[in-house]
């Protein structure tokens, strides 16, 4: 299905936001507690990216099923 490859797609575009978003804020913020934005960011990422991934690959495997 085309809508599920899309959301993949999309996925993977937020965790690219968020992974940015993590960078950026770390350059220019000054927070008591770093390692809090690292790790909420990476896990974020992670979780975006496999979620995104994992849609992708379905799709693909509904299309060879086809």
């Amino acid at each position: 299905m085309k809508v599920k490859e899309e959301i993949g797609k999309w996925l993977m575009d937020v965790a690219k936001y968020v992974a940015t978003a993590v960078l950026i804020t770390s350059f220019l913020g000054e927070f008591s507690s770093r390692w809090l934005v690292y790790v909420t960011g990476i896990l974020a990422v992670i979780l975006l990216m496999w979620l995104g991934i994992w849609f992708i690959a379905k799709t693909n495997q509904e299309k060879k099923g086809d």
